[in-house]
């Protein structure tokens, strides 16, 4: 018997032709399956419903109880407000998924947010605090914040909704401020090394804080009256939810610093600084007028979006065969928030 001997190269040369065949035979199923889904789909497309979690009660029982079981929700703002599940249309998802399924016929008796962030945009923060506001206004349901982290900027903003927010004793509370920024200007480093920029515009100050030139004293205004304004707003908004915290000794003492939970407490940022979990959410259930041997559920509820959404939508940046990069500028933020109004403590 004779035995034809393949090269190593030609061995080699078979087995990349034979991935490249099976990559593009993945790439072509993947396109029909999409391009099948958006032909069997209606054109209006149902919004992605959001998760369920069970959660332990305050005794530490996380059985599953009958679907007539009074709910206690949990809610968690983790990270910065603005990005990922923390943004105010998503925030809108979960509390209408509240009152539906497994939530439906008024189950929900108070809700749980679990605090730990920094703040964020100014934009989603207002807009989650109203959602809560009229969520209470429109169920009569309790609202208690528990704050094991930080609690800072616009996560206090968001945190006025409650009816009363405790703390660890390592909870970081505070900076009631607003920022924008920071911005940049590199005119005199383009002029030495000869470049020039020209940048067309119709407008006075359209291109106000234009970086690849001299700014003109007093361009930053317009911008500067619009963080005054923010702030009045987050001043109004905390000081009227947080009736022990004075405005003045807000505006010209405590400023935009954070302090200790037990500092808090004493300058009335929150209720109780030395509080746990358990001990919160006790005080939450007695508030939502659940018995003290009456049976309750906690479930924590969140945002979810499915990847057929992504691609539907054209989120999903590795089929289209896009990498985004995002810049980091500071401690908690990247290149998506520049030029937005911020209620962000960044140390």
């Amino acid at each position: 018997m004779n035995f034809t001997r393949e090269s190593i190269f030609i061995s080699a040369l078979r087995g990349f032709f034979n991935t490249i065949a099976v990559i593009l035979g993945i790439a072509v199923a993947l396109c029909i399956v999409i391009i099948g889904i958006g032909a069997f789909t209606s054109s209006i497309s149902s919004p992605d419903k959001s998760t369920l979690t069970l959660s332990p009660d305050a005794n530490w029982d996380r059985k599953l109880l009958p679907s007539s079981t009074p709910v206690i929700l949990k809610v968690d703002l983790h990270g910065v407000i603005g990005m990922g599940k923390l943004q105010g249309d998503k925030f809108k998802t979960v509390l209408l998924d509240s009152r539906e399924g497994d939530l439906a016929n008024n189950r929900v008796k108070g809700i749980l947010l679990h605090v730990d962030t920094p703040g964020g945009t100014a934009t989603d923060s207002a807009a989650i605090y109203h959602l809560l506001q009229l969520y209470k206004e429109k169920y009569k349901v309790p609202i208690y914040a528990y704050v094991e982290g930080i609690c800072a900027s616009g996560g206090m903003y968001i945190c006025s909704a409650a009816d009363q927010i405790y703390s660890s004793p390592a909870g970081i509370i505070g900076s009631v401020g607003v920022r924008m920024g920071p911005a940049f200007n590199i005119s005199e480093l383009m002029s030495m090394i000869g470049i020039q920029s020209l940048t067309l515009t119709e407008g006075k100050d359209k291109d106000m804080l234009n970086p690849f030139r001299p700014w003109k004293e007093g361009e930053e205004q317009s911008l500067k009256t619009l963080i005054v304004d923010e702030y009045d707003r987050f001043l109004n908004v905390v000081t009227s939810a947080r009736k022990n915290l004075d405005k003045e000794k807000l505006i010209n003492v405590y400023g935009a610093n954070v302090f200790s939970a037990k500092t808090a407490e004493e300058y009335g940022f929150i209720d109780n600084g030395n509080a746990d979990y358990d001990q919160t959410l006790t005080a939450l259930v007695k508030a939502a007028g659940i018995g003290e041997n009456e049976k309750y559920q906690v479930l924590e509820i969140s945002y979810f979006e499915s990847f057929l959404t992504e691609l539907k939508e054209n989120k999903a940046g590795l089929p289209k065969g896009k990498l985004e990069h995002i810049f980091p500028t500071g401690t908690f933020t990247n290149s998506e928030l520049s030029g937005k109004l911020l209620y962000l403590y960044q140390p």
